[in-house]
C-alpha cells in the first residue's frame, strides 16, 4: 500500500509579504521601504500618521504632537512623490491603510503613477477604505456614515473603469477583534459592512448590474488573527463559506472565481504584551499559522507586527525579524507543498459550521435593524463590542484566560532585549513635526491660489450633488490642494460625525469579587468630600482614536460607583479642560496610545492651571516608555498606567487613592 502523502503538482505560490511601515517623513519612509524591499519584502503596506488619516494638515491644532508618529505624513502631491521616489508603482503591490480620505490618497497615488509613466490599469494594490469599523474601533472617521459610503462607492466605480487591478475597498474586521469581537461577531459584523458597501455601489447607479461580479472580485478583506490559531483557521473558512453564499444569492454573481474570499492579514498587535515581550515572538508565529495553514482559506497577503509593539514604534531590525518569520515559513517549511490540510476533518467542519451559524444570526440581526449604518447610529454595534471586550477582560483578570508572563508565570529573568541602555524602540525626532509644518506652508505659498480656490469650489459643488467626486478630487491634486483643505471642503458639505461611545448599553464586570470593596471606598470618599458621587472625566486628547482601553476603564469605573464623563475621541486640550471645569470632576484620566503623550498631556496640565484647577489630579494611560513616564510624573501627573497594568479593578482602586491623596484624606 502506497502511504506517500499527496503533494501538489507544483509548490503553491507564497502570499504577498508586507511590513506595515511609515514614520517621520515621506523621505525617511521611502528609505525604509527601499531597505525592506531589498530584504525580500514583496509588497508595500503604508502606515499614514493620524493627521493624514483624519484629514488634517501638519499645522492644524489637532495635529500637534501627532505628526509622523504612527505613520508617514502626506499633506500634498509633493509628499506622495517623495514617498514613492524610485519605486516603480506599476510593478508594486501597495496597500494603504487609509479610510475616510481614501479617495484623496488614491488620487495622489494615481497621479504619481502617471508621472512615472505607469499605466493605471497595471497598478495593483488596496485602499483599506472601510469606514464602518472606524466608528466602532479605530476612530479615524471624519464624515457621517452615509456620506462616507458615498465616497467609497465613488472610489469603487472609478477603479472599476480606470484601475481594474486595484482593490478599492478592504473590509476590515481586524479592529473589530481588537475592540472585543468574538469570531462570530467579527465575521457577522464585517459581512454586514460588506453588504452595505455593495448595496451602496449597486444603488448608486454607477455600475451596471451585469458588472457586479467585477465589483465583488475586487473587494478584499483585512482580518485579525489571534493566538487561538485553530479557531482562527475555522473563522477564515467560515468567512469564505458565507461570502460565497452572500455574493451568489444577494448579488447574483454566478462565476465562482469572482466569489472567492480574498483577504490580507495582520496578526493581533493589541494581544502583544509589554511584560516579557519576548513571548510575543511565539504569539506572532502561532497567529501567522492561523491564516496560512489552510490552503483553501489562506491569506493573499500577510504583515506581521514586531515583538516590541507594546513598547513603542518598532525599529527596522524588529520589522526585519518579523519579515524573516514569514520567509522561513514560506521557503524553508513544506507548508506550500500540500493540498488543504483540513479537508475532511470532522473537528474543523464542526467548528466552521458553528461559526457560520452564529455569524448568520449576527448578520441577520444587523440587517433587521436596517443595515450596518443604522446599527452604528443606534449604538448597537458599539455596545455589543464594548460588552464583549469587558467579558474578555474579565476572563483575563480572573485567570480563566491565561496570558503567559502577565497573569501567570510572571517570574522572569532580565531580558537582554530590553536591558538598561538598550534602545528597544524607534524614536521619532521632535523636529519632524516642525519640518512638516514648514513644508506644508512652503507648499501653499508656491501654488496658484486661484486654481486652488476653483478646484475646491468645484469639489464642494459636486459634493452637493450625486456626481462622482473622483474627477474633482483629481483636479484638487493637480493644482496643489492639501489633505486638510480637501477634507475641509467636504466637511463644509457633509459635516462631521461623532460616533456613539457604546457605554450606555455596555454590561460591566459581572462577578468581580474585588469590586465590592472598591465600591465601598468610592462611596466613602464621596461622603467624606461632601459630594453625591465621585466624578471621573475620561479624555482622549489629540487624534488617537483607539478608545478600547478608555472605554473599559469608563465601564469599570461606572460599575464601581463613579459618575463617568466620557465624550469620545479626538478632543483638544481646551475641550478636555472645559469639560473638567464645567462638570466639576474629581479626577481627569487621559488615554493616549499614539505616542503623543509628551505633547498632549502637558497641554491639559497647563490648561487646568490656567483655569485655576491646578489642584485637580490627572492620571494617564497608554503605550508610554519608562523614561517618558518619569517625565510625565515630574510634570505633575499623579499616576501613569501602561499595558502591563491589566487588572482594571485594581486601577480603579488606585484612582480612588489618587483622589483621596489630592484632597488630603487619610
Amino acid at each position: 500500500m502506497d502511504e506517500t502523502p499527496s503533494r501538489l503538482p507544483e509548490r503553491d505560490r507564497p502570499w504577498v509579504m508586507r511590513t506595515y511601515a511609515g514614520h517621520s517623513s515621506a523621505a525617511a519612509t521611502n528609505a525604509l521601504f527601499r531597505r525592506n524591499l531589498a530584504k525580500g519584502q514583496t509588497g508595500l503596506s503604508v502606515a499614514f500618521d493620524l493627521p493624514t488619516q483624519t484629514g488634517y494638515d501638519p499645522d492644524h491644532e489637532l495635529a500637534a504632537g501627532e505628526v509622523g508618529r504612527v505613520g508617514v505624513p502626506v499633506a500634498h502631491l509633493g509628499d506622495m512623490r517623495a514617498l514613492f521616489d524610485g519605486i516603480p508603482l506599476a510593478e508594486m503591490n501597495t496597500s494603504m491603510t487609509i479610510n475616510a480620505p481614501a479617495m484623496w490618497l488614491l488620487a495622489l497615488y494615481g497621479t504619481v503613477g502617471l508621472e512615472q509613466d505607469a499605466e493605471l490599469a497595471r497598478c495593483a494594490g488596496t485602499t483599506q477604505n472601510d469606514i464602518i469599523k472606524e466608528y466602532l474601533s479605530r476612530g479615524t472617521y471624519i464624515f457621517p456614515p452615509a456620506a462616507s459610503l458615498r465616497l467609497t462607492a465613488d472610489v469603487v466605480a472609478y477603479t472599476l473603469r480606470e484601475m481594474p487591478r486595484w482593490n478599492p475597498v478592504n473590509i476590515c474586521s481586524y479592529h473589530l477583534q481588537e475592540a472585543g469581537a468574538t469570531p462570530v461577531q467579527e465575521v457577522g459584523f464585517a459581512l454586514a459592512t460588506a453588504v452595505a458597501v455593495l448595496d451602496a455601489v449597486r444603488d448608486s447607479g454607477q455600475v451596471p448590474a451585469e458588472r457586479m461580479g467585477d465589483v465583488v472580485q475586487r473587494v478584499s478583506f483585512f482580518v485579525n488573527a489571534g493566538v487561538r490559531f485553530v479557531e482562527e483557521i475555522a473563522k477564515m473558512r467560515a468567512f469564505g463559506v458565507l461570502w460565497d453564499e452572500i455574493t451568489r444569492d444577494r448579488y447574483g454573481v454566478t462565476e465562482a472565481r469572482q466569489r472567492r474570499f480574498r483577504y490580507g492579514v495582520q496578526v493581533n498587535s493589541l494581544g502583544l504584551t509589554e511584560a516579557q515581550p519576548e513571548n510575543n515572538i511565539q504569539r506572532i508565529v502561532l497567529e501567522m499559522l492561523g491564516v496560512t495553514m489552510s490552503r483553501d482559506a489562506r491569506a493573499r497577503a500577510v504583515q506581521l507586527p514586531a515583538w516590541n509593539e507594546a513598547l513603542g514604534l518598532p525599529r527596522p531590525w524588529d520589522q526585519q525579524w518579523s519579515l524573516r518569520m514569514q520567509q522561513v515559513l514560506a521557503y524553508e517549511s513544506d507548508l506550500l507543498e500540500y493540498p488543504d490540510l483540513f479537508a475532511g476533518s470532522h473537528v474543523m467542519t464542526a467548528l466552521v459550521d458553528e461559526i457560520v451559524t452564529g455569524a448568520r444570526v449576527e448578520l441577520d440581526k444587523v440587517l433587521e435593524l436596517g443595515g450596518v449604518v443604522a446599527a452604528v447610529e443606534s449604538g448597537y454595534l458599539k455596545s455589543a463590542l464594548v460588552a464583549s471586550l469587558a467579558e474578555r477582560r474579565r476572563r483575563m483578570e480572573s485567570g480563566a484566560d491565561v496570558v503567559v508572563g502577565v497573569n501567570r508565570y510572571a517570574e522572569t529573568e532580565p531580558s537582554p532585549l530590553t536591558a538598561a541602555g538598550a534602545e528597544a524602540v524607534e524614536q521619532v525626532d521632535p523636529a519632524v513635526e516642525a519640518a512638516a509644518v514648514a513644508s506644508v506652508r512652503e507648499w501653499r505659498a508656491r501654488r496658484d491660489d486661484d486654481a486652488v480656490d476653483a478646484a475646491l469650489a468645484q469639489l464642494r459643488a459636486d459634493a452637493a450633488t450625486t456626481a462622482n467626486l473622483m474627477p474633482a478630487t483629481l483636479e484638487c491634486v493637480r493644482v496643489g490642494v492639501t489633505t486638510g483643505e480637501w477634507a475641509g471642503a467636504l466637511r463644509q458639505v457633509f459635516g462631521e460625525y461623532r460616533a456613539p461611545t457604546g457605554l450606555a448599553g455596555a454590561t460591566g464586570s459581572g462577578g468581580d469579587p474585588g469590586l465590592a470593596a472598591v465600591r465601598e471606598r468610592v462611596t466613602a470618599t464621596a461622603r467624606e468630600l461632601g459630594t453625591g458621587r465621585l466624578r471621573l472625566l475620561v479624555g482622549k486628547p489629540g487624534l488617537d482614536g483607539h478608545s478600547n482601553g478608555a472605554e473599559q476603564i469608563a465601564v469599570r469605573a461606572r460599575d464601581a460607583g463613579f459618575e463617568v464623563v466620557y465624550q469620545g475621541i479626538r478632543l483638544t486640550a481646551g475641550q478636555i479642560v472645559a469639560a473638567a471645569v464645567e462638570e466639576d470632576v474629581d479626577l481627569v484620566g487621559l488615554s493616549v496610545l499614539s505616542g503623543s503623550h509628551l505633547a498632549a498631556v502637558p497641554a491639559v496640565l497647563d490648561g487646568l492651571r490656567a483655569a485655576g484647577r491646578a489642584d485637580l489630579p490627572v492620571v494617564v494611560g497608554g503605550i508610554i516608555p519608562a523614561s517618558d513616564a518619569d517625565t510625565l510624573r515630574a510634570a505633575g501627573v499623579a499616576r501613569v498606567f501602561t499595558p502591563k497594568d491589566f487588572a482594571l479593578t485594581g486601577i480603579i482602586d488606585d484612582l480612588v487613592t489618587v483622589i483621596r491623596q489630592a484632597n488630603d484624606l487619610p
